[in-house]
């Protein structure tokens, strides 16, 4: 639908942009990045003659664009700057029906059907209905934003030219207005190519990114291909880190800032504090986790975290909100407090310290085992939900990659299975060794400060105290557990 080759120019005799090649099928969407004064706004007015190339060519449909007239174009192409500058009043409705001027014999002279529903169409699209009485200058300049891409739509033309459409907009609008584009594109094949400042709204909505960097192009592909972190980091001169959307195939970027401390936080066996209702650990400083806990889990960043000792007959309908309405009558953050539950009574609880000379790792764990399962056999039968009873804590001193924290989830998990079998723990069901309880809990912390540890897996130095320290301190709480029943 769109190609463009070779294409350069600027202003006056300064090439701000050199040699630029892509092409945008249709139905596509194509988003350009890059830094302040990268070139991405003049690309666009290249490629829409509203500055006139040095070199190169655009192509829409196979055609050359500048063979068109300038009436034939704009029913090819719509086009949305980035700044607007209003000589005149218009109404609301009266700047969108611009977008109509090119399918018009005359200035209006044959306003038709077709043209009154895209105007209305279009005014329905982007939410400014309710404005189409009001003069444009009465509007924000998020509405007036939300205006200019209705005129745009309007214009009905094949491919859609934007110059960051979300300029101005607050998150609920930029969905609304990016959905509806991206809508457009893929039902009625729309070929779009936008300008964006943010990566993130970019990688979520466009099929292809074009990356440029000092007029030229750094990298060109889909998201995956061009948010890469250090190639964010390079070309944007900033530090960042990448991670991926939590509902879609698509990368994000969150920034990096410089830390503000000096400060080396430690959490300290002193911190661990056990009372008749939980386990708890309360820290200064909020540590990164990660877990399965039935309340904020996954990954985030946290002060406080419980072990709560239900009762073995606990059973709740709502967990979740049971456990909301118990934070709030102990005073805890819903936010900033991560809880896991047991049959175990929290005074049963182990906790340990295992340490090197770089490093120290905190154990601590509730080991009852009267639901104890092999997860190899558990198809062959019948499990009646028990309250899990093995809950493992790994607080890390140091700092540990994304990798690592996974790692270490499985070195706690071996040693956890590996210490059941020690103690000889059976599935009651098959007589086999146990493997785990039913609803165990792990939770992986770190301080995240000091060098950063890539890898967490039994061979490496932390990966040897989370083994062992989960090994000896589970076979300990499972022996504890055991003297409790006599």
């Amino acid at each position: 639908m769109l190609k463009v080759e070779q294409i350069s120019g600027g202003y006056g005799h300064v090439p701000i942009v050199q040699n630029v090649s892509f092409e945008v099928e249709q139905g596509k969407v194509l988003g350009i990045l890059g830094p302040n004064g990268s070139g991405k706004s003049t690309l666009l007015k290249l490629i829409s003659s509203i500055i006139e190339p040095t070199a190169g060519n655009v192509y829409i449909e196979g055609k050359l664009m500048k063979s068109y007239s300038a009436k034939a174009l704009a029913k090819q192409m719509a086009v949305l700057p980035q700044l607007h500058a209003n000589a005149f009043s218009n109404s609301v409705y009266d700047a969108v029906s611009l977008g109509r001027y090119p399918h018009q014999k005359g200035f209006f002279s044959s306003w038709s059907k077709e043209d009154e529903e895209a105007v209305e169409n279009a005014m329905a699209q982007t939410g400014v209905q309710k404005y189409r009485d009001t003069m444009m200058e009465f509007l924000s300049g998020g509405e007036q934003q939300r205006v200019f891409i209705a005129q745009a739509l309007a214009q009905c033309s094949n491919v859609l030219l934007l110059d960051e459409p979300t300029n101005h907009l607050d998150i609920a609008h930029q969905k609304q207005i990016l959905d509806m584009i991206r809508k457009e594109a893929t039902e009625c094949g729309l070929t779009v190519v936008s300008v964006f400042h943010d990566i993130n709204l970019a990688s979520l909505y466009c099929d292809e990114l074009l990356l440029m960097e000092n007029g030229q192009v750094r990298a060109y592909g889909a998201p995956h291909e061009v948010v890469l972190q250090e190639q964010i980091a390079d070309v944007y001169q900033a530090k960042v880190s990448t991670y991926a959307h939590p509902e879609m195939p698509k990368p994000q970027i969150t920034m990096m800032p410089d830390p503000i401390s000096q400060h080396k936080p430690v959490v300290s066996l002193e911190q661990l504090t056990i009372t008749h209702d939980y386990v708890q650990l309360q820290t200064e400083f909020p540590l990164k986790v990660i877990s399965s806990a039935v309340h904020n889990a996954g990954m985030g960043w946290y002060n406080t975290f419980l072990n709560r000792s239900v009762s073995p007959y606990y059973n709740i309908n709502d967990v979740k909100e049971e456990t909301n309405q118990f934070l709030k009558e102990q005073g805890f953050s819903l936010t900033n407090t991560v809880v896991m539950l047991t049959a175990v009574e929290a005074n049963l609880a182990v906790t340990r310290v295992f340490s090197n000379d770089r490093f120290s790792v905190i154990v601590a764990v509730t080991a009852g085992v009267g639901n104890a399962v092999d997860a190899t056999r558990t198809y062959e039968q019948e499990y009646k939900p028990y309250i899990g009873t093995i809950n493992t804590w790994v607080i890390v001193n140091g700092k540990l990659s994304d990798e690592a924290f996974y790692q270490a989830m499985i070195t706690a998990t071996e040693a956890k299975t590996k210490a059941l079998a020690e103690e000889d723990i059976r599935d009651a069901q098959t007589n086999t060794v146990a493997t785990g309880t039913s609803t165990d809990s792990l939770l992986i912390a770190a301080t995240q400060h000091g060098e950063e540890m890539p890898y967490a897996g039994p061979i490496t130095d932390v990966g040897k105290l989370i083994g062992r320290g989960v090994f000896e301190t589970t076979v300990a709480a499972i022996q504890r557990y055991k003297q409790s029943k006599i």
